[in-house]
């Protein structure tokens, strides 16, 4: 009779173990390109190590632009120019779960250094959206100076810098208060920023001309200017080697990804890579050693080796691809 009831009382148990739900997998969401094509009003997601497209997400807006997203790869924020919202991405799903209205022509956009907000900048309407990431809702705005176009902060959060194109300045903002602290003077139509890899610097282009500025952080003082052709567009930072970091910058009227020196004192040219046709977009791979360029002619990604500035694969995404960033 107990041998009855062992035998019983396995087989239940063996049933529950059976019918239990399995706990689910966990989907990696690292090592992946994402590009903003404003034309097409989609996203395109690449494999980073096959270089190969996974999926074009549909935002059901117009206008998709710039790209921000979190540290652990798995929420990414669209700003859409012509529809004045962001659209929210579940990278695990790679579906918009979620669409919030920010300003007239929502431009560009960044995360706060504790990701609890993302301040999201409207040339529309001259400022600045404030959304809170938890509750996905705007908190506020902050004027800022006429036609802002990018957005970044300071490594330690203590700043906001964002481009006033129509009045050739970078403004500060303190975070603390919202209220800005400085104006610095850079040049015509300064468009897009971004800080250096140690976050002492920040580097930006004047599209409305043809050269490449550097503020130092500590002061918000521009310390350098630096030549490379008519329109620069992004930035970003790649190594070569034991060498670097490196400024990789976009220069759309002269079809170049220009390279820069960034060292103290050096800030000088020191390679110009052919790139057919209008280069937006740079992101870049954190290691350093590849550079992503969305290139508007071809309506390509271009991704070069940093090691031997050869472009070593062109992968066909949306049309006027835009803003490019990487998870790993």
């Amino acid at each position: 009779m107990r041998s009855v009831l062992r035998m019983t009382m396995l087989a239940l148990i063996l049933a529950a173990c059976a019918t239990a739900e399995k706990p689910p997998v966990e989907v990696k969401v690292d090592k992946r390109i994402y590009v903003a094509n404003e034309s097409s009003n989609t996203v395109t997601v690449i494999d980073a190590l096959t270089l190969t497209p996974i999926k074009t997400i549909p935002m059901a807006l117009s206008g998709t632009h710039d790209l921000a997203l979190t540290r652990d790869g798995r929420k990414l924020f669209v700003s859409n120019l012509l529809s004045g919202a962001v659209a929210v991405v579940d990278t695990a799903t790679l579906e918009v779960v979620a669409t919030i209205p920010t300003g007239n022509r929502c431009h560009s956009l960044a995360l706060t250094n504790d990701e609890s907000q993302l301040w999201v900048v409207n040339i529309g309407e001259n400022n600045v959206s404030v959304v809170d990431v938890a509750r996905l809702r705007v908190l506020g705005t902050i004027p800022v100076g006429r036609l802002p176009g990018h957005i970044r902060f300071t490594k330690d959060g203590r700043f906001a810098y964002v481009t006033s194109q129509e009045e050739e300045r970078v403004v500060v903002i303190d975070t603390s208060n919202h209220r800005i602290v400085a104006n610095v003077p850079v040049g015509n139509l300064p468009h897009f920023i971004i800080t250096s890899p140690d976050g002492r610097y920040l580097w930006g282009g004047n599209t409305g001309a043809s050269e490449v500025y550097v503020i130092d952080t500590t002061t918000h003082e521009r310390v350098g200017v630096i030549p490379v052709g008519a329109k620069p567009q992004h930035i970003g930072f790649g190594t070569r080697g034991m060498f670097g970091p490196f400024a990789y910058v976009a220069v759309e009227d002269a079809d170049e990804v220009v390279v820069i020196d960034t060292k103290p004192g050096g800030l000088r040219v020191v390679d110009r890579l052919k790139v057919p046709s209008k280069p937006s977009g740079i992101g870049a791979s954190p290691e350093g050693g590849r550079i992503y360029v969305s290139v508007q002619g071809s309506d390509e990604l271009h991704v070069i080796d940093t090691g031997t500035h050869r472009v070593i694969a062109r992968i066909p995404v949306g049309i006027k691809p835009v803003g490019v960033v990487a998870s790993f």
